[in-house]
């Protein structure tokens, strides 16, 4: 798997929501699901630590960018 690399937003996003770099690796890596999203980048969504999480990245081509990352005590989908 490429190297993973964390914006500044999305460093600043998973401060605030208390999301560690592991807890992300693991939803790129093992997603519930995963949706397209808007300038080709994707949303994988994964249940863990009691939230359910959304990460959304961009795969470029020598490494994954985060973009950010979302918390919810519901699911994202359905």
């Amino acid at each position: 798997m490429k190297p993973i690399r964390y914006d500044r937003h999305a460093r600043k996003r998973m401060k605030d929501r208390e999301v560690s770099e592991d807890e992300a690796e693991f939803v790129i890596k093992n997603p519930d699901a995963c949706k397209p999203s808007i300038k080709g980048r994707i949303n994988a969504f994964k249940f863990v630590n009691g939230r359910y999480l959304r990460v959304t990245f961009k795969e470029e081509s020598d490494h994954i960018l985060v973009i950010t990352v979302t918390i919810r005590k519901k699911p994202f989908i359905g």
